[in-house]
Parts: C-alpha cells; structure tokens; sequence
C-alpha cells in the first residue's frame, strides 16, 4: 500500500533522514520506533507533502507522492493526525469534525459518518458545542482523530498520539487505534512509548539518527534484547 525506499531528508546542513526504507501492507499496524530526533515526525511530514525529501520515493497505492501537493494526498485517503493535535481553537468540537471532512464529495455520507465517530467517541458527542481548546488533552487527541476520520482514510498516519496523555487515556486511544484498525483503516503509527507501540503493531522499524537499524514482526521487536536495552528499560 505504502513504499519508501532510500528516503533523505535534509534541513540545510542537518541529514534528518538517511536512506530509510520501509512498506506499509493494506490493513496492517506498522510502527516506527525511536528516540527523540531519530527521524520519525519528519519521515510522516514527508509522506504527507508538507517537507520534500532530498531523495528517495514514496508510492503510495502505486502513485508517487514525492511531487504531490498535500492537499491531493488527502483526497487520495492519506490522512495524518499531527504530533500535539492541533485541532482548531475558537471552534466547536463539531465543527473541528466538519473541517476534517473538507476534501470529501460524498456530502450525503456526512452524517452517517459523524455518527461512527461519535460512537466511537462518546466524549465528543457530549461535548460537540463545546470549544475544542476547553477539552483536556487526551479528548484533544481523540478529536484529533475523529476529525482524520471524517475524511475517510484508508491509510492513517498517527504521530505520537499518547505525547503528554494519563496512563487511562493511552489505554483508551491504544484500544481505539486498535478498533480503527479492525474496521479495515491501514496505520502507519509514530509513537514514543514503544511498548504500547510494538504490542498493537503487525511491524516495526527502530530508527537512530535518521536510520533504519532494526525490523521485525511487533512481537518480535518485544522480545529483542537490543530494543528492550534501549527503549523498554530491559
């Protein structure tokens, strides 16, 4: 579904990403593990458009996205929800999820949408005429993800998504993320807590300084010494 193969990233002088190759399947959870600054945000920010690489490709459904505006990956069905949530101040909850459906011609699917997220989120739905910026941060993730989901991805690209969150809401969105999963929605995860990561995921990839070093089934990963070492406190 997903193809990156000898992806580089440069921000002037600095190499954030060095030749990373890696595949998402259709209907898998891939996740990319590492320390802060091995890569990982700037690897999904290239996927969506908003940084061009300096090589390398990414096909995606068998369309290079490399030169391809953000704004068309979307309506391809590539959607990200961002590191820190970012959902939009001085809007209802409501119209936050109106935004998410933006790119969408399928109109009269709207409300039969809206209505899944709101199952999926009760939250939201008691508090859809509530300010976004008043919610607590992990009803901001969820928000965040239920706006993403209004534009109907088939590959969601998830970045960082329990950063700063209670331990009883990382479980919630992991569960979530698990259910997303379920409901036939392919996710390629960024996540720094990487045992929740590697528990839910189909694969992963462990990057340093901009490099991929290992790769195997979640499970595996789990039980890999050299990941416990260095990132499960093992």
């Amino acid at each position: 579904m997903l193809k990156v193969e000898n992806l580089s990233v440069q921000y002037g002088m600095i190499q954030a990403v060095k030749e990373v190759s890696f595949s998402v399947n259709e209907g898998e959870i891939v996740t990319l593990i590492g320390a802060n600054g091995a890569g990982k945000s700037t690897i999904l920010r290239t996927i969506s458009g908003l940084v061009r690489p300096s090589s390398g490709t990414i096909t995606y459904l068998d369309q290079d996205l490399v030169k391809t505006p953000s704004q068309k990956i979307v309506k391809q069905g590539l959607v990200q929800v961002p590191e820190g949530r970012h959902v939009f101040k001085g809007l209802t909850v409501q119209e936050n999820l109106d935004l998410g459906s933006f790119t969408r011609k399928d109109r009269e699917n709207f409300a039969a949408d809206l209505d899944i997220v709101f199952e999926r989120f009760p939250i939201l739905a008691e508090r859809k005429n509530q300010d976004a910026a008043t919610l607590s941060g992990g009803e901001q993730q969820m928000l965040a993800m239920g706006r993403a989901l209004m534009a109907k991805p088939k590959l969601l690209l998830l970045d960082e998504p329990s950063m700063g969150l209670a331990p009883i809401f990382i479980k919630e969105i992991f569960r979530i993320i698990q259910d997303i999963q379920k409901q036939g929605t392919t996710i390629l995860l960024i996540e720094q807590n990487a045992k929740v990561a590697l528990e839910i995921a189909d694969r992963g990839y462990v990057l340093e300084t901009g490099k991929v070093v290992l790769q195997d089934t979640g499970k595996n990963l789990l039980q890999s010494d050299e990941v416990q070492k260095a990132y499960l406190g093992g």
